[in-house]
């Protein structure tokens, strides 16, 4: 066991004082425990956050490509939608019809994503907030001794 400042404790205590220490070093003590658990949380922060992000780029192309080929399969299923009715209807009224049910259908989407946008919470480092409000009841708890 060493103290915080690497130096292993004699049996006296430091400076000699049998085991008690003096509150300025307590202080001292508590301050630099209190630095060294705020840039642990810093980096654990730091480090939640690069790994959210990698999850979310990676997830982002995932979808890009998957939007493409959904966008060219839709393209492909609009084009036999028009050719289908087509045979009971002129050409051009077949794809009117088609192009306003997809406009609607569209705006529809448009108003559920904005919906869900404002509900999204913001990204926030949850491991680390937690570990910071434990250690913080830590804190207080060890001062009402």
């Amino acid at each position: 066991m060493s103290t915080p400042s690497g130096r292993p404790p004699s049996p006296e205590g430091p400076a000699g004082t049998n085991g008690q220490q003096s509150v300025g070093d307590l202080v001292k003590q508590a301050s630099e425990q209190i630095a060294e658990l705020t840039r642990q949380e810093l980096r654990l922060a730091r480090a939640e956050m690069a790994e959210k992000g990698r999850r979310a780029g990676l997830g982002g192309g995932l979808f890009g490509a998957a939007g493409i080929i959904g966008f060219l399969a839709l393209a492909a299923l609009v084009a036999t939608a028009i050719a289908a009715l087509s045979l009971v209807w002129p050409l051009w009224c077949a794809a009117l019809v088609v192009a306003l049910v997809l406009g609607a259908l569209a705006g529809l989407l448009a108003a559920l994503g904005k919906k869900q946008l404002g509900r999204a919470a913001p990204p926030v480092p949850e491991e680390a907030v937690d570990n910071v409000k434990a250690d913080v009841a830590q804190i207080k708890e060890g001062t009402r001794r």
